[in-house]
């Protein structure tokens, strides 16, 4: 029983990076409009941002959540500035194709720079661990998870409880609608499409702490993340929290239960999107 246990919360707090770079995929598809195949690629710029630091200016990782934050914001909104707007109101192939092509530059150009090798990122705390009755948890997942439950709680308060929020909501309900109330839709774009690039350079650092930075880093967590926003219903934000949960507690309870889990964790999202699309087929079929 106590494995059960520890198996859920070990899932639990993996749920919280899941939340954070799939709550920023969700922003750009829900109040943008654009599926962003570069996503995982902004994730993989924060984590060198924390090795880069780290490495050579002693920086502690978690301190520089907020100069990636910064930073990827405004690659971000750069990005939109120079290509995304240009876009929104093209076919939806162009829009993938774009972002897909943005994707494998940024992969690659950080392939040129830095080297298809493995980054660790070294810190004081990382062996740390905490204990909760029989129950133990690393320190770093469990600082990871509540940087990332308070980040999402910034972002539910923004989008919720201010003007600028109300604004986002406003035109991802209806852009022309916005437009004639004096909303200028062009700046709410590029403020979310950027806030979207921060969540993941932020989900990025953590990445770094816990596991690694790398040019392919983010491509997992990047499939990932769609399969948290099917499941939820594109552009549900409220929706990714249960979602990320949901795949954080099936991966793990796969890594535990099921022989070789360790191989077959990586394909539970798959398994969960064919399961949320037959499930949505059979009630729209009623």
């Amino acid at each position: 029983m106590d494995l059960f246990f520890q198996t859920l919360l070990n899932g639990l707090l993996q749920s919280g990076i899941y939340a954070l770079v799939a709550s920023g995929l969700a922003l750009a598809v829900g109040v943008v409009g654009i599926v962003n195949f570069a996503h995982g690629e902004f994730l993989m710029i924060g984590a060198f941002l924390a090795w880069g630091l780290s490495s050579y200016l002693g920086v502690d990782p978690l301190l520089s959540l907020p100069l990636a934050a910064v930073a990827v914001f405004a690659v971000g909104a750069l990005t939109y500035r120079v290509s995304i707007r240009h876009v929104l109101l093209a076919p939806e192939l162009n829009q993938m194709l774009l972002t897909f092509g943005l994707g494998i530059l940024l992969q690659n150009l950080a392939l040129m720079l830095l080297g298809g090798n493995t980054r660790t990122v070294t810190t004081s705390y990382q062996g740390s661990s905490l204990s909760l009755g029989e129950l133990s948890v690393g320190g770093p997942k469990a600082v990871a998870f509540g940087l990332a439950v308070a980040i999402l709680a910034g972002l539910y308060g923004v989008l919720y409880r201010t003007n600028l929020g109300r604004q986002m909501r406003a035109v991802a309900q209806n852009r022309r609608g916005s437009q004639l109330i004096g909303i200028n839709v062009d700046r709410v774009y590029l403020i979310a499409f950027g806030v979207a690039c921060a969540l993941a350079a932020v989900a990025g650092v953590l990445v770094a702490v816990l596991l690694f930075a790398s040019p392919t880093v983010g491509l997992v967590f990047a499939l990932k993340a769609f399969a948290i926003i099917v499941m939820a219903g594109l552009g549900n934000l409220t929706g990714v929290l249960w979602a990320s949960v949901v795949l954080g507690v099936s991966e793990a309870l796969v890594q535990t239960y099921v022989p070789g889990g360790g191989g077959w964790s990586d394909a539970v999202f798959f398994l969960l999107i064919f399961a949320t699309l037959v499930f949505r087929s059979f009630r729209g079929a009623r």
